[in-house]
């Protein structure tokens, strides 16, 4: 019941003209979709139903995947087909929907001539071409479906779902959120990919849990959910209606560094809003090295990435400590930690972080009995640093030189 103009179209106002010919029929309507929206189930998604489409090829450009992340490459190439589908007579709602998700991407549309398949004729239809075309040495591989439904597919869908959410809840641009949406469609995929529990009781979200109504009051880099809901009880009944809240966020791996040589470990400082906002005086904090795991990317390189980031360091072995919730009452934040083997000589007091993550981190060598007395005092005070602490007093003697 929204009123159509409550959409910021940007860029996608302006068309430029993009005719590769003269003797194509224009169809002013039609829309020519091509690389993540061949993928049937993201297209749904975000159109919010099926809609008649015809397979059709615009020429004179490839795609190709990035050197890095998940967004599909159009460049300019004379001999390249670019395969997609076209849609003419979207309905409005459907049209809106559409706009809104390729706002959020950036770009322009463009009138450009495509060829329907098989062999149908050439129209002119309206395409959208991304921001910025880069050349042939800025790019991968040439582009495959297959390869990127299987690595990011799943991934997609889950953030167009929440993308395609805030639209209806007030239509706030997905300029500046799509990447973060696409960190917690990760998360969501994640946590899908675990084992049938065999203590736990086995119940489901899927049939033990009903969700009442849900809203999402807050998106931003976290989001913020507050649904009304039901759950099954351990006596088999449903539960009365609740009201639960869920600050949620990305997958988050740590690295405690050790040194089994000089029996000393790298932590990380650095300022934390939590605490400031607890009331804590000193909210600088003592913590492993840490971060997001980017979409697409394993916990391990997460580490890798991050310790380079934040130490400028390089990790050797790793050793899994566990991957847990470190507060599920009412944060969706899950943790995977390692203890990672470096060598620390000379280390420590150097200044890392990212600029344009606004980190500030400094970090400090220390040997093991000096991070265990820091514990008991209560200055060390964060979950992780503490896991794997105790993770290493129970197994460093194993990870030592013998003799």
């Amino acid at each position: 019941g929204k009123p159509r103009h409550h959409i910021v179209f940007g860029t996608f106002g302006r068309k430029d003209d993009h005719r590769l010919g003269r003797e194509a029929v224009s169809m002013s309507d039609a829309m020519f979709l091509w690389g993540v929206f061949r993928y049937a189930p993201l297209l749904e998604t975000v159109l919010g139903g099926d809609c008649e489409m015809q397979p059709a090829a615009l020429e004179g450009y490839a795609v190709h995947f990035p050197l890095a992340g998940s967004d599909p490459q159009l460049i300019r190439q004379p001999d390249g087909v670019t395969d997609g589908v076209l849609i003419a007579g979207m309905p409005p709602a459907m049209r809106v929907r559409l706009w809104y998700f390729l706002e959020g991407l950036g770009g322009s549309s463009v009138e450009a001539e495509v060829s329907l398949l098989p062999g149908g004729g050439r129209v002119l239809a309206t395409v959208w071409m991304p921001p910025h075309l880069p050349s042939q040495d800025e790019v991968g591989a040439l582009w495959d479906i297959d390869a990127w439904i299987a690595q990011w597919g799943d991934i997609w869908v889950e953030a167009a779902h929440e993308a395609m959410d805030a639209l209806s809840h007030g239509g706030q641009s997905l300029v500046g959120r799509w990447e973060m949406m696409k960190q917690r469609g990760a998360t969501r995929v994640r946590a899908g990919q675990v084992d049938r529990p065999s203590l736990r009781a086995d119940f489901a979200a899927t049939k033990d849990v009903e969700v009442i109504t849900p809203r999402r009051p807050y998106t931003e880099y976290f989001t913020l959910t507050d649904h009304d809901l039901r759950f099954r009880r351990f006596d088999g009944s449903m539960s009365p209606m609740v009201r639960r809240a869920g600050f949620v966020g990305g997958d988050a791996a740590t690295v405690l560094p050790y040194d089994p040589v000089s029996d000393s470990v790298l932590v990380v400082e650095q300022f934390r809003a939590g605490p400031l906002m607890r009331g804590d005086p000193h909210p600088w904090t003592l913590e492993p090295i840490a971060g997001r795991i980017d979409p697409g990317e394993l916990p391990e390189d997460a580490i890798h990435r991050e310790a380079l980031e934040e130490a400028g360091l390089e990790i050797g072995e790793l050793f899994a400590i566990g991957n847990y919730y470190p507060s599920p009452g009412a944060v969706t934040e899950f943790v995977y930690s390692y203890i990672g083997l470096a060598d620390l000589a000379g280390r420590g007091g150097e200044i890392g972080g990212v600029d344009h993550e606004d980190e500030d981190i400094r970090t400090h060598v220390l040997s093991f009995e000096r991070l265990m007395e820091l514990i008991t005092a209560g200055e060390v005070n964060t979950g992780p640093l503490i896991l794997s602490a105790y993770w290493l007093a129970q197994n460093r003697a194993g990870l030592r030189p013998s003799g």
